[in-house]
């Protein structure tokens, strides 16, 4: 489901919002039961994704088959540092047991140190690797903009551009920050809109801030907060119908 050309809270519905969202399942201590119950809560309403950790992949892609929901999982979470090698293996098993978009953390460290061939050789690799075993496969690399600054965040820009993948993402939602419209400006500033796409991820707990990030060139949106968004749009059309 696209997004309308102007991003207003009287041009989307509810379906649409739901369709922004990639609903995270991703903290250290949550119970499979809590994965189940997160995943049935995706497919009621119906949002783009869940996105799980790569150990819950497959209970995540049978308890989804069938609804619509697509199955992500994040590579190299949540600071980036395993060697590529190491993030290729973990997006080829992600594929193998059941997910089709992977939120692969790019490597800080060697973003901040200028190692710009090594970021490229990572998300390249990846990227390749995944799309010839899934060739629709969505990659989403993730920056940790808190950490960058705005010259790193335009570097990484490119860097996901030139190596193919799909989406440039915010945050993991696991360090200082997360997303903000000054960033979400910068990196739909940066990338080619017709071949990369913006994912806004960490913080967005409420429909006005998620209405802001798509505003700001969003197309998807990683929360937690999934049920209560949604369940506001709903009251809110009632109320004006």
């Amino acid at each position: 489901m696209s997004l309308p050309a102007e991003i207003s809270f009287e041009m989307l519905t509810p379906e649409i919002v739901a369709k922004t969202i990639d609903h995270a399942l991703l903290r250290p201590d949550m119970t499979i039961d809590e994965v189940v119950a997160g995943c049935k809560l995706c497919a009621e309403y119906q949002t783009a994704s869940v996105c799980v950790k790569p150990c819950d992949v497959k209970i995540a892609a049978e308890t989804l088959k069938g609804t619509g929901v697509d199955v992500g999982t994040v590579i190299g979470f949540p600071h980036g540092n395993s060697p590529a090698n190491v993030k290729v293996f973990e997006a080829l098993q992600a594929l193998e047991d059941g997910a089709v978009e992977l939120d692969m953390v790019l490597n800080i460290g060697h973003l901040k140190s200028g190692r710009l061939d090594k970021v490229l050789g990572e998300i390249s690799q990846l990227t390749s690797a995944a799309k010839a075993k899934l060739p629709t496969c969505c990659v989403k690399v993730i920056f940790e903009c808190s950490l960058l600054t705005d010259d790193e965040k335009i570097a990484a820009c490119k860097l996901v551009e030139e190596a193919g993948a799909d989406y440039v993402k915010t945050s993991t939602g696991f360090s200082t920050g997360g997303a903000t419209v000054a960033d979400l400006k910068l990196m739909r500033a940066n990338t080619n809109p017709s071949t990369v796409h913006v994912k806004a991820s960490g913080g967005i707990r409420t429909l006005d801030y998620l209405i802001e990030c798509l505003q700001a060139g969003a197309g998807r949106i990683g929360a937690s907060a999934t049920a209560a968004i949604i369940d506001d749009m709903r009251a809110r059309k009632a109320a004006c119908s």
